[in-house]
């Protein structure tokens, strides 16, 4: 009989600790089917135009030069400047002992010396200018372009243009009609020099717009994610889901990208950590750095 009661109570503990169990395993179940929000960073999507642009690149000369030349070879006999000096008109530069008697040298416009290599006491003769005077107040850029590039191009715009990590503004002043030796089209410019930090011969990088959307809804291009050649972004609702919405791509620059599709100026638009969603994951908004 004893045997019979232990044998039922054993029989009693084995279904309780299987329920145990069993109701553990559940738990860790439901644990584990519980989604952690995904970080992510959001900008809010825009509306207005985008401007696509080609950029072209181009070298910087005086705006104009005069030489300043000789009558008679001779010696320097007197120097009155250097290169960097401004002169202006009929300033005295140097004066040279010839077999003819001493010869006043000045300058015939204003500007800056420059390519000035005699010292005192040098021969001289009159197949080389003496120096030459750079007008650098104002710099020329000089672009060699193709067709396609060259009708991009409007005398009188004014573009962006960058030289030595500064933004000017230039003024297109010429646009070559024929090509020249290597089959492109010079385009010149003009870009004030007050600074004087523009040298001759730096190059200038040029932005020209190349096309144009119009009112459009612009998203960084960093959020846009593509799945076999179709184009989607993740807009985050209210309750911090992000819904999967398909897009058609207008045009892209490297930061921005005009798009048409089910998306809002003023939606929150997913920019990082887009790549491990799923349509419908949750997440949980952060700031970027």
């Amino acid at each position: 009989m004893k045997r019979i009661l232990f044998g039922m109570i054993a029989i009693v503990l084995i279904m309780l600790l299987a329920a145990c169990t069993e109701e553990d395993d559940t738990n860790e179940n439901e644990e584990e089917e519980e989604e952690i929000p995904t970080q992510v960073e959001t900008v809010e999507a825009t509306e207005g135009d985008l401007v696509i642009d080609r950029l072209v690149y181009g070298r910087t000369s005086p705006s104009s030069t005069a030489p300043v030349g000789l009558q008679n070879p001779g010696e320097v006999d007197t120097l009155e400047v250097e290169n960097g000096d401004q002169v202006e008109e009929d300033d005295l530069i140097a004066t040279i002992a010839t077999p003819a008697g001493n010869q006043d040298i000045t300058a015939s416009a204003a500007g800056e010396i420059t390519n000035l290599e005699a010292s005192e006491g040098d021969r001289v003769s009159t197949e080389e200018p003496l120096a030459v005077v750079a007008d650098l107040d104002s710099m020329i850029l000089t672009f060699s372009v193709t067709a396609d590039v060259q009708k991009l191009f409007s005398t009188e715009d004014t573009l962006d243009v960058v030289i030595d990590d500064n933004e000017y503004e230039a003024e297109i002043t010429e646009i070559g009609k024929m090509p020249d030796d290597t089959g492109l089209y010079p385009v010149e410019a003009t870009v004030e020099n007050e600074d004087g930090d523009i040298l001759p011969g730096m190059i200038g990088e040029m932005s020209v717009p190349e096309n144009r959307v119009e009112e459009s809804i612009i998203v960084p291009t960093e959020a846009i994610t593509r799945v076999d050649d179709e184009a989607f972004v993740y807009v985050i609702d209210g309750d911090q889901i992000a819904n999967q919405i398909a897009v058609t791509v207008q045009e892209t620059q490297s930061d921005e990208t005009a798009i048409e599709g089910e998306v809002q100026a003023g939606d929150e638009i997913v920019v990082d950590g887009q790549l491990t969603l799923n349509d419908g994951s949750a997440v949980n908004v952060v700031e970027g750095e």
